[in-house]
């Protein structure tokens, strides 16, 4: 255990300013406090926060972070009240120990949610002062060292996996190597003893029998760069058990198949001697293709600077070489803890100046659950990295695979809700597009533009997705609650009653409701009926089908026959949000459709002949009359299915796409389902405003001569059920059409005496319900 005046002696031999007396008093203090208190180990607890202290002053930190090592458990293990440090040692450490304070409960949650709520507060409070998570990395750093000492299995693993996805990561992101790799060593032997063992046995091997190997090429390294003029410091570096198993997991490689084990360090002068040792050792040796990074001029975002690059090097060994400066190789080792020393007394201890813990509170201010935010921030701190620019020239890192639309919230919250495009390098790619390093991204906005719910599905940070939910939850409540008040106003006037808030606020408290909007979402969710809420309100209520002229019940009506009035307009709320339209029908405004609640999703849009509703023996209590009514200004675009038999000849599928086009439609998927030598099926997406508009193309595509049948499809198949499928009917009767085009056009080549170069005329008619082969495979 470190004495008294060795502690003092270790301070003020870096910092000969520091206030000893501030020093023996938190000492004494601290070990008065503690008491007879021990720990699992045996030792006296005491022990514990003056190693703490220890390793923090191997950092060489001010004496305000050491004094707080010594204290941070008092207050939580002891008697000692906030009051008491804060009169004692001054308010800028008492707030130093009352933050860590806080943080300490996050060891002893078991569950996700407190873990996550604590790790609200961690963030919180260390962006406030970054000194907080400097004690609070050494204090989880001693606990690990003496981990082994817990005798309960289950809960030293629980520790080193919280140590692995938070601690570990941390340390990373503020540039403390040395911190993370031993957190990660002491983490990996505890949840994988077995893979530990084994790298460590395999990196014990190697030792001895490379020991002299790797000293020999650090001298001719460091010969190399001498007879060039260059003064430098050369040594190895083995790379840790843990990093070496990740490595392995990570590429699929066997042990043997690494070649980089061993890493060398090249400490220069000054920045232009790092790249003239570059170009020297690049002379020297062949450069291996993919190996380089210049951390020096793209630095990473924890402020780590280096040039890495890989060369097959003395003995036909592959070897990596990292060059830096003694000022960069300080802050590799120590990260922000370096920055003390060269600050010039400036010290920041702000921790807002990092950007990454901004983005962290950011993603905490968006997250809908504790949970969904340590989802998130681990997204944020594990990934690897990409660097792109933007057109000003300014640095964005990145995880490595994120997309623009990672780019533009990267950028600001904004940027990325208004994102309609971008170009990467001055070219247009789809907002999914993948960045590498080196990008230079533009993103092109709208103010009409707003977050998609399809981008969740893409993007790669927390950021991102966090502002995406965002949007989407505040999106699906407006439009919830628009749908709920709806459906309960065509009840009521179905009903002949009348519509009030005044008689929907009364009966909140039946709903455990505090609000009348939360109502409307309920409802609108499907989570209570319309019937529940009339009954609320009108307890003696005898319900009674549609008055008459206001149509019939759906289950009793007929195709062509009228939409009752009170069927409920759907027409403005956006398609996947709170109204979900179905995908084995593809209903299209003309359609006559129907509703179906899902508890908490809302309402399913099905037609209402679709083959899924089940006819009678649905439960059709819980469907919904509704309608297209209420068209908007612009035309929405809904997804329209084709089915079509076509002859199998060179430019079919050109002929179709255009003929698709020329009817204003955008072809959305294509899928070929059964195929023989002479025709084909094809399924198609098509892109149209309504049924008119749908029937139109078909007709369009039926006048071609390739197309034997075009057919709207709505058996409320899957894609798949089409593939086995062959045509026999529609190949007859496309047999007969291709018999009667060739003869016209042999016929219009005889006459002209030339070769025609117009399209074939206008076949005779074909049957489209006559060929269908969904029809066929579907009676049988």
């Amino acid at each position: 255990m470190i004495r008294q005046f060795e502690l003092v002696e270790r301070v003020r031999k870096y910092d000969p300013q520091a206030d000893e007396n501030l020093l023996n008093r938190a000492y004494v203090f601290s070990m008065k406090a503690h008491g007879t208190q021990m720990r699992a180990s045996g030792d006296p607890y005491f022990s514990h926060p003056l190693e703490v202290a220890g390793i923090l002053t191997e950092m060489r930190l001010d004496s305000h972070t050491i004094v707080t090592a010594l204290l941070h458990d008092t207050v939580e293990d002891t008697v000692a009240t906030i009051e008491e440090i804060e009169e004692l040692f001054g308010k800028d450490i008492a707030k130093l120990v009352d933050g860590v304070t806080k943080l300490s409960r996050i060891e002893i949650q078991t569950d996700s949610l407190h873990q996550a709520e604590n790790f609200h507060k961690f963030l919180l409070a260390l962006s406030n002062d970054i000194r907080v998570l400097l004690v609070k990395l050494a204090d989880r750093l001693h606990n690990m060292r003496t981990l082994h000492h817990i005798k309960d299995a289950d809960k030293r693993r629980r520790i080193a996996m919280e140590t692995m996805d938070i601690y570990a990561p941390l340390a990373e992101r503020i540039g403390m190597r040395g911190v993370k790799e031993e957190l990660e060593d002491i983490a990996f032997q505890e949840i994988n003893a077995e893979a530990y063992d084994s790298v460590t046995q395999r990196l014990g091997f190697l030792r001895k029998k490379g020991i002299r190997a790797s000293k020999s090429i650090a001298r001719q390294i460091r010969s190399t760069l001498s007879k060039a003029g260059l003064k430098t410091q050369v040594s190895g570096r083995e790379k840790t058990p843990y990093s070496i198993w990740n490595k392995m997991e990570r590429y699929h490689v066997a042990f043997e198949q690494l070649a980089d084990v061993m890493a060398f360090r090249v400490i220069v002068g000054d920045v232009a001697a790092c790249y003239q040792a570059l170009g020297i050792i690049h002379a020297k040796w062949p450069m291996v293709p993919g190996r380089f990074k210049d951390y020096i001029s793209m630095r990473k975002r924890n402020g780590y600077r280096s040039i890495h690059t890989t060369v097959i090097g003395p003995r036909q060994l592959r070897i990596e070489i990292q060059i830096r400066t003694g000022e960069m190789h300080d802050v590799a080792e120590h990260g922000v803890a370096a920055h003390w020393r060269y600050k010039q007394g400036a010290q920041e201890v702000d921790g807002s100046q990092y950007r990454w813990i901004q983005e962290l509170l950011e993603i905490l201010e968006q997250a809908s659950s504790p949970e969904e935010f340590l989802e998130h921030t681990k997204l944020a701190m594990f990934h690897d990295q990409v660097f792109c620019f933007t057109p000003k020239g300014e640095l964005v890192s990145l995880p490595r695979g994120s997309t623009t639309i990672d780019f533009a919230y990267a950028v600001h919250t904004g940027v990325g809700d208004t994102c309609v495009g971008a170009k990467v390098n001055g070219r247009l790619v789809p907002l999914r597009h993948q960045l590498s390093n080196g990008d230079q991204v533009e993103i092109l906005r709208s103010k009409a533009q707003t977050p998609s719910p399809r981008w969740e599905s893409f993007v790669v940070t927390g950021k991102a997705r966090a502002a995406i939910r965002r949007f989407v939850r505040k999106q699906q409540r407006a439009e919830y609650a628009e749908l709920g008040q709806i459906i309960l106003e065509s009840a009521f006037r179905q009903q002949d009653r009348d519509f009030t808030e005044k008689a929907l606020k009364e009966i909140l408290p039946k709903f455990k409701l505090q609000e009348l909007g939360e109502l409307y979402v309920s409802v609108g969710q499907g989570l209570y009926s319309e019937r529940e809420v009339l009954r609320a309100v009108f307890p003696a209520i005898e319900f009674k089908p549609p008055a008459q002229g206001a149509g019939v019940p759906v289950r009793d009506w007929e195709p062509g026959g009228p939409v009752p009035d009170v069927a409920i307009p759907i027409r403005g709320l956006t398609p996947g949000v709170a109204v979900h339209l179905a995908e084995c029908c593809h209903p299209l405004p003309g359609d006559r459709i129907v509703g179906i609640r899902g508890s908490g999703r809302g309402i399913i849009v099905h037609t209402i002949d679709c083959e899924n509703l089940g006819g009678e023996t649905e439960d059709q209590d819980g469907w919904l009359d509704l309608s297209w009514r209420g068209q908007p200004e612009e035309p929405d675009s809904f997804i329209g299915r084709l089915e079509l038999v076509v002859v199998n000849e060179p430019g079919t599928l050109a002929q179709i796409t255009s003929g698709v086009a020329k009817q204003g439609a955008n072809i959305a998927n294509l899928r070929m389902t059964a195929r023989d030598p002479q025709f084909f099926t094809i399924l198609v997406d098509v892109e149209v405003t309504n049924v008119k508009h749908l029937n139109s193309i078909a007709a369009a595509l039926r006048s071609m001569g390739v197309v034997s049948s075009a057919d709207r499809v709505r058996e409320g198949e899957p894609l798949q059920a089409f593939v086995s499928r062959k045509p026999e009917a529609a190949q007859k009767s496309v047999k007969s059409k291709a018999k009667k085009g060739k003869a016209t056009k042999a016929a219009s080549r005889k006459k002209t005496g030339k070769k025609s170069t117009k399209a074939p005329p206008k076949p005779a008619k074909v049957s489209a319900r006559a060929g269908k082969p969904g029809k066929k495979a579907a009676a049988s």
